[in-house]
């Protein structure tokens, strides 16, 4: 009897815990896996002569390698630098620059992890590629040829990241496995500490990855600085900024008015003008618009009812009522108001555990 042949998998290996415990469970599972580390942008270091980025640093290169050896595997590098910086850091700053609050880490997924990877991949005789992230996909037969692709959160609800992944198309899901989707990070880490993998204690991070220090301070060395006035909602001058892009809708800290606490409530573009509020109360809304939306199983569902939505990564759930608002525009009205929405940020659609999609909040 002819032996069946192994699907071969790419796994995205970035020296960390979790995708170093991917490539040990398809390679349990019998998958032909190989791993790749991706160069991404590094930012110059001003004290030094060299660049840095969280992602790709030499030492998270050296642990991949390792965890790639002990797991006999092949190992790859691609390098994504020119890609990153344009589709990435150019778009980040550009955002922040039009007074919005970007989500790079959205992007990175769609365009860079799940997008140039894929490619090159597939291009390499792939038949899936494979990364940490803390989701799962499903699929189901809609008729005898047609498979629908299904994202959904993952076992961990604390470390679940499918909040990052709504870009995701079909094709792109059809082609892409989540290997510990179905465990808790406690259940990851014991996994690494049993099979023998250098990483089990490797510490997290949840910060953007080529941002070294603070966003501001990033921000400042590539944006010009552009001070103007900081108003009351009735338009009153009360103060001074140093530039709109170091503020976010929400913000207290950093105004540095004596007569607080203030919060940002909105910043006015073409006045320069930060308008910021005493009553937090202020920050509240029932209502945002999305555009640029994005429906996972590639088209928008027939009813959106019992919707609940996830307007920053670490908010809440919350019960709305979404509907068409123009051409891939779409408004979401709130059972219950939702503080300091930002535009710029994913605004992100779920029904129970499925995530139906989602789109930029204007």
């Amino acid at each position: 009897m002819e032996k069946k042949k192994q699907k071969k998998v790419i796994v995205a290996m970035s020296g960390g815990v979790d995708s170093s415990v991917a490539a040990l469970l398809l390679k349990r599972a019998d998958f032909n896996v190989a791993g790749v580390f991706m160069k991404f942008w590094s930012a110059p270091d001003k004290k030094t002569t060299t660049r840095w980025n969280r992602c790709c640093s030499s030492e998270a290169e050296r642990r991949a390698r390792r965890v790639a050896a002990i797991l006999d595997i092949p190992f790859y590098v691609f390098n994504f630098e020119k890609e990153f910086k344009k589709r990435i850091v150019d778009y980040f700053l550009k955002e922040y620059g039009a007074g919005r609050t970007p989500n790079p880490c959205v992007v990175c997924n769609k365009e860079i992890k799940l997008g140039l990877f894929l490619g090159k991949a597939l291009a390499m005789g792939a038949d899936f590629v494979a990364t940490g992230h803390y989701a799962r996909i499903r699929k189901k037969f809609v008729n005898l040829q047609q498979i629908r692709y299904s994202l959904i959160s993952s076992k961990d609800k604390n470390k679940d990241q499918s909040y990052f992944l709504w870009q995701l198309s079909q094709n792109q899901l059809r082609h892409i496995l989540f290997p510990i989707g179905d465990y808790t990070k406690k259940e990851v880490r014991g996994l690494a500490k049993k099979f023998g993998l250098p990483v089990a204690d490797t510490p997290e991070s949840q910060e953007i990855c080529f941002v070294k220090n603070t966003i501001n301070e990033f921000l400042g060395s590539y944006i010009k600085q552009k001070p103007g006035k900081i108003v009351d909602k009735s338009g009153k001058i009360i103060g001074h900024h140093q530039g709109l892009v170091f503020y976010t809708i929400g913000q207290r800290k950093g105004i540095r008015l004596s007569s607080g606490p203030y919060w940002v409530l909105e910043k006015d573009i073409k006045k320069n003008y930060l308008i910021v509020t005493k009553n937090e109360k202020d920050l509240y809304t029932k209502e945002l618009i999305v555009k640029n939306v994005n429906w996972i199983s590639g088209e928008a569902p027939a009813l959106l009812l019992g919707v609940r939505v996830k307007i920053r990564y670490r908010s809440s759930l919350a019960e709305a009522k979404i509907t068409k608002f123009g051409k891939n525009k779409y408004k979401v009205i709130f059972n219950r108001p939702q503080r300091a929405v930002a535009g710029g940020q994913s605004a992100v659609f779920y029904s129970g555990r499925e995530l139906l999609g989602g789109g930029v909040i204007t």
